[in-house]
């Protein structure tokens, strides 16, 4: 039955740029539509138009921040007949309408692609925005760590408590860029990101590409693309579970891949436990042709 309602919901996101025949859907799935979309309903704890609309808004606000095509072509691309009712639909799950979004580069709204298994996969919103950023430099103090995905890394919590007073003040004296502040950031040094792979880890901050210090070590990152994403929870597991869903969840909804480059988090340290405001970015590109690749390997979380 599972594999059946996946297969229907596989259909269904091949539908989302043009209209949705529920009626076939349904048959996909071997069942009424009626009775389709109270299963839906029931398993996903959303209605079925709910997830269509949210789902054709992650997909259009990715577009409207693209700025490839007009907010009137990614209106009729999604199956709205005027920009006056896809504005509506799109300030209905983003919370703000595509032109100011697209002027602004605002934080948007992903709803992630649903999947059923013994539990739903998706049925949780993430909140991001699509950030074009130049060359900068990330300057700082390197250690070299392996991956936990669950609990306080030991490695990086020692490497944080053991920089010097003068290293920490140097850096917040050359802060100047976004993300603003003393930030930690993660380079991979093997395609694996399993538990005990290995990767440098930076505790440093966001300068122009020409600031040099040479009491502090220098990662130079070139132009590109970020998905920033916005978090607020208990310390640590909070991030560990964002940095899982981002690559398990964000990455299979969106229209997106992920790009060689380092992942930076800005949090405020706490006692494990304590509740923290966190931001982390990820290096990203667009998907060629809109396909979505599946990232098979749980992230790397420090």
């Amino acid at each position: 039955m599972l594999e059946r309602l996946n297969q229907a919901l596989d259909h269904l996101e091949a539908c989302l740029d043009r209209e949705v025949d529920m009626a076939e859907v349904a048959r996909i799935a071997a069942v009424s539509e009626y009775h389709f979309r109270r299963l839906f309903s029931a398993l996903a704890g959303m209605p079925l138009p709910v997830y269509v609309r949210r789902r054709r808004m992650t997909l259009a606000g990715a577009e409207v921040l693209a700025g490839d095509l007009t907010l009137l072509d990614i209106a009729v691309r999604y199956g709205y007949s005027s920009g006056e009712a896809f504005a509506r639909a799109f300030r209905s799950v983003h919370g703000i309408g595509p032109g100011e979004a697209r002027r602004t580069g605002a934080v948007l709204t992903a709803q992630p692609r649903m999947s059923f298994r013994v539990v739903v996969e998706g049925s949780t919103t993430m909140r991001y925005r699509i950030v074009e950023k130049e060359s900068f430099r990330v300057l700082g103090k390197k250690a070299q760590v392996r991956l936990v995905h669950e609990g306080v890394n030991a490695a990086a919590a020692a490497h944080l408590e053991n920089l010097e007073r003068q290293a920490v003040v140097r850096m917040k004296e050359l802060a100047g860029q976004e993300p603003e502040g003393i930030l930690s950031a993660v380079v991979y040094l093997t395609d694996s990101r399993e538990e005990g792979a290995e990767a440098d880890y930076w505790i440093g901050v966001v300068t122009g590409p020409e600031v040099a210090a040479e009491e502090l070590d220098a990662l130079d990152v070139p132009a590109g693309t970020w998905a920033v994403f916005d978090n607020h929870g208990p310390y640590p597991s909070a991030l560990q579970e964002l940095w899982r869903d981002v690559f398990t969840q964000w990455f299979p909804s969106n229209p997106y891949t992920s790009r060689t480059g380092p992942e930076l988090l800005r949090t405020q340290p706490v006692e494990v436990g304590a509740e923290t405001d966190s931001q982390l970015w990820i290096p990203v590109e667009r998907s060629r042709g809109n396909a979505v690749r599946e990232h098979r390997d749980l992230p790397g979380l420090i």
